[in-house]
């Protein structure tokens, strides 16, 4: 298969109800040629043999089945640096990011020349999921992310408002001067800051974050999980700050 110009990565753990409809709802969306990546990390109830299935039959798609390693950032990274094409597009896989929003951010980068583009929940036109009984979705974990935002954007960069997103589309020149570090969420917040550092181009585009559709939620909502979220990524903000970047 030629290169072609939109690699989206899919991380993936306990996905089986929604990694086949997502790869499908991606495909019919984007106009572009495209390849999609699933990095599962050993999913128990099977989510990589159901891509490997319909890799099977289409070359667009292939998994990458991680044994013995685990986390969201370094499947991601793994992604990356097994796919080709250039924007390379990541997002969620519960459908709380809508699919039909992957062709806006990469029109952003591919037509109007955006170094990266972003799905936004803190921009006019978007919101946060809205906490729902039995989705694993707390009111607070709901709360504490859009006050984590704000503190964020008032600490790192005032101009930019979603440094938690984890929706986007971005060149492939920036993800080889910056590569991701971090955990679950620290992640987006030191790639967000490094690359406005480094003076590349950015967009935000505004998205409805919806429950997840099937599975339960990996973010966790108890009262102490949340804090020692926030705690983390505070200390991500303060270390960006005082730290001189490469």
């Amino acid at each position: 298969m030629a290169q072609p110009p939109v690699s989206v990565i899919l991380p993936t753990y306990n996905e089986a109800p929604n990694i086949v409809p997502l790869i499908r709802d991606i495909q019919s969306c984007l106009a572009h040629p495209v390849e999609i990546v699933v990095v599962d990390d050993d999913s128990p109830d099977g989510t990589w043999r159901l891509v490997e299935e319909v890799a099977a039959s289409d070359p667009s798609v292939r998994c990458i089945r991680r044994i013995g390693r685990r986390g969201l950032t370094g499947a991601i990274q793994e992604g990356i640096d097994d796919s080709r094409g250039d924007p390379v597009v990541w997002m969620d896989c519960d459908f709380s990011m809508p699919p039909q929003l992957v062709p806006l951010l990469v029109d952003a980068v591919l037509v109007e020349g955006h170094d990266l583009a972003v799905g936004s929940r803190f921009v006019g036109g978007g919101s946060a999921k809205k906490g729902v009984s039995g989705s694993g979705d707390s009111a607070l974990a709901v709360a504490l992310s859009s006050v984590l935002n704000r503190a964020l954007q008032l600490w790192l960069h005032t101009s930019f408002r979603d440094y938690t997103s984890g929706f986007i589309a971005i060149r492939r020149p920036v993800l080889e001067s910056i590569r991701l570090c971090g955990d679950y969420g620290e992640y987006f917040i030191d790639l967000i800051y490094r690359a406005i550092r480094k003076g590349y181009t950015w967009i935000e585009i505004p998205y409805v974050c919806v429950p997840r559709r099937f599975g339960e939620s990996k973010t966790g909502g108890t009262a102490w999980q949340v804090a020692r979220r926030g705690i983390k990524y505070l200390w991500t903000a303060v270390r960006l700050r005082f730290s001189r970047l490469a």
